[in-house]
């Protein structure tokens, strides 16, 4: 299953193109590339990824998990303004003591993260990239625009036994991941979009 969700949702074109954050970690030993199809243009997504964070917008993932180790996780359901202002060295935290770091922002296109986890006292064994891209398609009649939210992790090791650490958490994180790009395109295309959606597949199963 490692190569599948390695790159849940990605194509092959997707997998091999560079995104940015990329240059952060040139030689990354693990890279993993997910993504999903979003049915709003770019700068109606773009607000739901801007406000992401432990104490802002949340994951919009599975909460409850999160909260079990003290995250104090609440994903949130609507753009909060206050929350939009995100600039490079800005904290991105995953827990109330745990921050990773915003590298670079594209607004409207691209958030990148860095950074790694300690291990209680002693430094993270590892260099992470966490990069969300936000890309346009073609849009489908009736729609104003669609959306590919690419999201990339890179791992460089940084200790000879990184992979016994990474491997395992790399397969958490791609449910925690799948849920959470779910759980954007939930939020982004909203009730209205979703029921108009279900209208024209029960119109076209009719025809």
């Amino acid at each position: 299953m490692r190569p599948w969700y390695l790159r849940w949702g990605a194509s092959d074109d997707e997998c091999a193109k560079s995104l940015p954050g990329d240059e952060l970690l040139p030689r990354a030993d693990l890279v993993a590339t997910r993504a999903i199809t979003i049915r709003v243009p770019r700068e109606q997504l773009w607000p739901w990824v801007a406000q992401m964070g432990q104490g802002r917008g949340g994951l919009y993932s599975y909460d409850a998990l999160e909260n079990l180790i003290g995250c104090d996780m609440h994903s949130a359901d609507r753009v909060v303004a206050e929350w939009q202002d995100v600039a490079p060295g800005d904290a991105f935290r995953l827990h109330p003591d745990v921050a990773l770091e915003v590298a670079a922002v594209e607004p409207g296109r691209a958030l990148v993260i860095k950074g790694g986890v300690p291990m209680g006292d002693a430094a993270p064994p590892y260099d992470f990239s966490w990069a969300f891209v936000l890309e346009d398609l073609e849009p489908v009649p009736g729609s104003p625009g669609v959306t590919r939210l690419l999201v990339r992790e890179r791992y460089g090791y940084l200790r000879r036994w990184a992979p016994l650490l990474v491997e395992p958490v790399e397969a958490v994180s791609f449910v925690m991941s799948r849920k959470m790009l779910q759980g954007i395109r939930q939020r982004a295309e909203g009730p209205r979009q979703r029921a108009g959606g279900s209208r024209k597949r029960a119109e076209g199963s009719r025809r």
